[in-house]
């Protein structure tokens, strides 16, 4: 039985923005539609009608809208929705010209610079007119190799204004990590910082910012923010200018929307790159913006006086999430460094400071500060706090109990899972639904979401297979880049079930109708022909103390597969017998004897993506001896190398 750890009250789920939508749905249709369970299937059974429910009801501006919904619903790929549209993305994410604060910047010195939404339209009118003037336009891919600061938000609603298409990369990327993605899609202009600080320390961003236009030839002018150094010599970096000398060239005060296609590209997102070259995703500008006006409004109760924080670089799909809430009128609070600089409580500074009502992270960052021995519920006032959201990876149930013992106990805590394939998600937080232990509460409204076996039979609650969707939405990738006949595209996502989203994540869906998520399929364990996820062996594990954290991955041995588990201890820890018997007692009492490994084996460090996951692909090509075709993409690609022929493998 599934533990509760909040419900709403009535007043909750009286003032809901979900509520509203769920009663003028049901006036609406005629239907009736009691609760979210109602709404939810009905969301499913009549799709169409939905999605013009949520634009109706978020109020999406448009030029029109047209009559048709969706043209060739049965198909996937190949539905097209709200075929005869025509929208602005920034248009919506500006739609508010008040004095309210939009944009509010922290780094690791504490507060830097806020915006007023009047603001925030006149520096966007301002640099678009500039982008026009050296020649952007529609269709054009304007880039931005930056950390998370109001201009990184700026550029890309001026450059989406003029129909130009965005995509970025944190400063964290290594030069050939950039090279990869945007030379494949040929931007025209660049915008860089000319540095960026982290833990305490400032790293450059010119030399590569001067390489990047050196080596990509479409590059025809560097925006170089001042950040940091704030009198930057820029005469390396080809066609550079400063950002405050290229907005004087603009004087447009309002911005001049261009009315676009809804499915004209907004942004290009990227896979990680892992297994070769990072793929290029290309989104369309109204199946984002409508599924995150779902998302947030909906699923997050978001409204104009909240003030809305997402842990996040600009390299990651939650960047582009936290960004949208704009459209809802909210305070955005973009931090931008480590949130352990110059002490563990920087980020429940500023959510008292800011008095945030949103505060949004990863599963990793939770796990680091219990760690830490962070309790905000005794060192912070959380007063104004409403909701915990948590992506990235699997939240396990201790991160739960943390939660709501250390940070605060009457909050909603919103485990969300979803992507950059589809830049929102599969499973969502509800306001007006319980919180259960271990549990992400909800399917997404619209997503007609299913657990397959592998014979694409759908499993019923309570049993674990891949995640499926099993019907067209409006956020799925326009594209890929450069990929004719849509090649790559149908083999990452529909060619294991035929006209079926297949998504590549291990889950179950609960008796208590929520979602777990046990980690990525193709990373899914298989000793003795039985599937073991590796977030069922991560959960036990990590609330171990001497446990950092750990990659479990599968090694062929005598004709099967044996889990072998490496640890990351705290520093001065030694893995002896005692603690190597912990480890797989602890495994074998929560998760089952199938679940404890053959080996557990201590590690200096675990490599991870550029965005935070666990490279368990990698670390077992390593120890197969096969190749690793794209250690660029990794945060830390040296730990790799700390896997090569380990003794303890050969027996």
């Amino acid at each position: 039985m599934a533990q509760l750890l909040w419900r709403p009250s009535g007043e909750q789920i009286a003032e809901a923005n979900i509520t509203r939508f769920r009663e003028r749905i049901g006036e609406n249709s005629g239907a009736s539609i009691p609760d979210y369970a109602a709404l939810y299937r009905w969301s499913i059974d009549h799709a169409p009608d939905f999605w013009q429910g949520v634009w109706e009801f978020c109020g999406v501006i448009a030029e029109r809208r047209g009559d048709e919904v969706v043209r060739d619903f049965n198909k996937m790929p190949g539905a097209r929705w709200f075929p005869d549209a025509r929208l602005n993305f920034a248009a919506n994410l500006l739609r508010y010209d008040d004095d309210r604060e939009a944009l509010v910047s922290w780094n690791e010195n504490g507060r830097q610079r806020a915006l007023t939404y009047s603001e925030l339209n006149r520096e966007t009118a301002r640099l678009a007119a500039a982008l026009k003037g050296v020649g952007v336009q529609r269709g054009d891919r304007v880039a931005g190799f930056m950390p998370n600061l109001p201009e990184t938000v700026i550029t890309m609603l001026a450059a989406t204004s003029l129909g130009a298409v965005w995509s970025s990369c944190s400063p964290d990327f290594g030069l050939q990590g950039v090279l990869d993605r945007f030379g494949q899609i040929k931007p025209k202009v660049i915008v860089t910082a000319a540095a960026y600080q982290y833990n305490g320390k400032t790293f450059d961003c010119l030399e590569r910012g001067a390489e990047i236009a050196r080596r990509i030839p479409s590059i025809e002018k560097v925006i170089v923010v001042p950040y940091i150094a704030s009198e930057p010599d820029i005469s390396s970096v080809r066609n550079a200018t400063l950002y405050a000398d290229f907005l004087a060239g603009g004087g447009d005060e309002t911005p001049d929307f261009v009315s676009l296609p809804f499915d004209h590209p907004v942004y290009i997102m990227y896979s990680s790159g892992t297994t070769g070259m990072p793929k290029c995703i290309v989104h369309g500008a109204g199946g984002t913006l409508l599924q995150h006006l779902k998302e947030l409004i909906l699923h997050n109760d978001l409204r104009r006086d909240d003030r809305v924080f997402y842990f996040t670089t600009c390299g990651w799909m939650m960047w582009n999430w936290l960004v949208s809430s704009l459209a809802t009128g909210a305070t955005v609070v973009l931090f931008d460094g480590s949130p352990f600089h110059p002490g563990p409580g920087r980020l429940w500074d500023m959510a008292e400071q800011e008095k945030l009502t949103v505060f949004g992270t990863s599963a990793k960052y939770l796990a680091a500060i219990e760690q830490a021995g962070v309790e905000p519920n005794t060192s912070h006032d959380l007063s104004s706090l409403k909701a915990i959201l948590s992506t990235g990876s699997p939240l396990v149930e201790e991160g739960f109990d943390y939660v709501y013992t250390k940070i605060k106990p009457n909050v909603r805590l919103s485990s969300i899972s979803g992507g950059t394939d589809l830049i929102s998600c599969f499973a969502l937080g509800n306001p007006v639904g319980p919180v259960f232990r271990g549990q992400i509460q909800t399917r997404g409204l619209g997503m007609k979401v299913e657990v397959f076996d592998g014979s694409g039979r759908s499993l019923p609650p309570g049993e674990k297979g891949e995640l499926v969707c099993t019907q067209p939405f409006p956020s799925m990738p326009v594209d890929f880049w450069n990929d004719p006949g849509d090649a790559k595209y149908r083999a990452a996502y529909f060619e294991t079930f035929p006209n079926v989203w297949h998504h590549g994540d291990y889950c179950e869906v609960t008796p208590e109708d929520g979602m777990i998520i046990w980690g990525r399929s193709d990373a899914v364990l298989n000793p003795g022909g039985v599937r073991i996820g590796t977030a069922e062996i991560y959960r036990p594990v990590e609330t171990i103390p001497d446990v950092i954290e750990a990659v479990a991955v599968g090694q062929n041995w005598n004709d099967d597969v044996r889990i072998i588990l490496f640890v990351k201890l705290r520093e001065g820890v030694e893995l002896d017998d005692e603690l190597a018997q912990t480890i797989r007692g602890k495994i074998r009492a929560e998760a089952s004897p199938r679940h404890v490994p053959a080996k557990v084996i201590q590690i200096a460090d675990i490599p991870r993506t550029l965005n935070g996951k666990i490279a368990e692909l990698a670390v077992r090509n390593v120890i197969e001896n096969r190749p690793v075709r794209n250690r660029q993409a990794l945060a830390n690609p040296e730990a790799l190398d700390l896997y090569k022929d380990l003794a303890e493998l050969q027996t």
